[in-house]
């Protein structure tokens, strides 16, 4: 049986402003930093109902760092695949 994760308090609220970003839905920002979606729209739920008392909890900062490096690889994937894509698309128009 596995261990439950913990997370800080820092990295859910990092990971539920993202979610507030136009045009992002909590299901994309949790399957970029590796957590389930069910478990981040709880999150945003709980700071949306009472902001105060949310996240009193502690995680490791080995949790964030791991979070931190799966969102910079998300996000480095997607300019890789657009920047492939326009490589494609300029061979096409040069030819």
């Amino acid at each position: 049986m596995s261990r439950r994760r913990k997370y800080s308090p820092e990295f859910k609220r990092e990971a539920i402003a993202l979610t507030r970003q136009p045009g992002v839905s909590c299901r994309q920002v949790a399957l970029e930093i590796g957590i389930n979606p069910n478990l981040l729209s709880r999150w945003r739920r709980e700071a949306d109902e009472e902001p105060d008392k949310a996240f009193k909890g502690s995680g490791s900062p080995r949790d964030e760092e791991v979070a931190g490096l799966k969102r910079e690889l998300a996000r480095v994937k997607k300019e890789r695949d657009f920047l492939r894509e326009a490589a494609v698309f300029f061979a096409k128009e040069s030819s």
